[in-house]
């Protein structure tokens, strides 16, 4: 393992959100995070590069200090998916940098747990046409990790692979669109309704030490559905 890699605790990362109604912006450098969030549906792509102006500012670094590209892969909407991934792309190839896709439902449920210490954690977004992105997550080692797969799908249909018998934390706008999805056993964490870049941090930092981050040729955005196709820029197909 390189010397940066064995110590990605220290590295400087960006990470950006787009993939539902909020935008964020988070940079974690030197033991200290920088964070702007926006609930701006509409603005998204005129509010991202100057956020992160803005961080890079607090921080009193440029864009050639970071070491680290984390991005909301996903999933989400379609249209903010394609907005986070392409200014990733942009940010990243200028640069030369590593990225990381990180799970808006990951990222949710990171945040239940350094907010409130939970141990079981299901995240849901409203994902339109009567459906959910659904996940599910337990905390190990403080870091929100996947059980089984994420998935789309109508309520209704929504598997549970969690031990449902203790407490669950449950997040994400899905519980909003559709209430019978949460039980008796769930707690809802009203702050964790939206994904928030500063959340994603941390698990940035763990994938890059698992050798899971890439160039920017290895974006892949998460639609869960399969009537997206992400285009990247002109040449690089």
């Amino acid at each position: 393992m390189s010397e940066t890699k064995a110590n990605s605790s220290n590295l400087t990362v960006l990470a950006l959100d787009t993939c539902t109604e909020s935008c964020s912006v988070a940079l974690g450098h030197q033991g200290n995070i920088y964070a702007l969030q926006a609930d701006a549906p509409r603005e998204h792509s005129q509010r991202l590069l100057p956020m992160v102006d803005q961080v890079l500012k607090q921080a009193e670094i440029g864009l050639d200090k970071v070491e680290l590209i984390a991005y909301g892969r996903g999933p989400g909407s379609f249209t903010g998916i394609r907005i986070c991934t392409s200014m990733t792309q942009g940010l990243a190839l200028g640069q030369d940098l590593p990225v990381v896709g990180i799970s808006t439902l990951q990222a949710m449920a990171q945040q239940a747990i350094e907010r409130q210490g939970v141990t079981q954690v299901v995240a849901a977004i409203d994902a339109r046409m009567g459906e959910v992105y659904w996940g599910e997550f337990i905390n190990r080692d403080g870091l929100a990790t996947l059980v089984g797969s994420e998935r789309v799908c109508k309520p209704q249909e929504v598997s549970r692979e969690l031990d449902y018998q203790q407490a669950v934390a449950a997040c994400g706008t899905g519980f909003d669109a559709y209430p019978e999805l949460i039980s008796e056993t769930m707690s809802l964490v009203d702050e964790a309704k939206f994904p928030q870049a500063s959340y994603m941090l941390a698990l940035a930092r763990y994938s890059y030490a698992a050798g899971l981050s890439t160039d920017v040729e290895g974006l892949e955005p998460v639609y869960l559905r399969d009537t997206v196709t992400w285009k990247k820029l002109p040449g690089r197909e």
